[in-house]
């Protein structure tokens, strides 16, 4: 019943879907969709929290925290690709329909701040193993960046059948972590000095 609901909020969008639709798909009645589910609402937030703990789960259980940080980033990046290419659904549920509806884009939100927060601190422990430390709001700047980058590929690539999803995390490494390598090295770009005023 999750697997069909998934499709049809995804192709439909939350107002626009239909339980008669979800319950023809699961090979059931529309009594016992609301029976086994509850409300359309209740559906979503079932399909949106079982999405959701698949994408943790498949990025958590890859990450070695053993390895060398470069390493731990590109496993994290490959698995969270690989959930999109295989959940091209389970991704517009997640992070199209749930972004543009309350209750639902505050529970989004929510998880989009646990996954900042446990990449500021993947990215705290690589910085201190370097032997740097680095402020919390500039390690936060960067989770969010890294997250919305991961995010807006994540869109392209649910968008692009043909894509692969090992190519778009290999992508995303090259453009991120030539970047952060850096900065675990302690090196940082800074804006040139404004030229000076001509004389009049």
């Amino acid at each position: 019943m999750l697997d069909s609901a998934v499709r049809v909020f995804a192709r439909h969008g939350f107002h626009a879907a239909n339980m008669d639709e979800i319950a023809e798909l699961s090979g059931v009645s529309k009594p016992m969709v609301y029976a086994y589910l509850g409300t359309k609402d209740e559906l979503f937030v079932a399909c949106l929290n079982r999405e959701a703990g698949r994408l943790l789960e498949s990025v958590a259980g890859v990450i070695d925290p053993t390895l060398p940080p470069d390493q731990q980033l590109w496993r994290g990046l490959r698995a969270f690709f690989a959930y999109v290419g295989a959940h091209r659904d389970g991704w517009a549920v997640l992070y199209r329909q749930a972004r543009s509806s309350e209750p639902f884009a505050t529970e989004l939100a929510l998880m989009r701040r646990r996954m900042v927060d446990v990449i500021a601190e993947k990215l705290a422990a690589a910085l201190e193993a370097e032997g740097r430390k680095v402020g919390e709001d500039e390690l936060v700047t960067m989770a969010f960046a890294l997250v919305g980058a991961g995010e807006s590929l994540a869109d392209r690539l649910a968008d692009s059948p043909d894509e692969d999803p090992e190519r778009t995390a290999t992508r995303m490494m090259n453009a991120v972590w030539l970047g952060a390598g850096q900065l675990l090295h302690g090196e940082k770009w800074r804006p040139a000095p404004p030229a000076p005023e001509a004389a009049p």
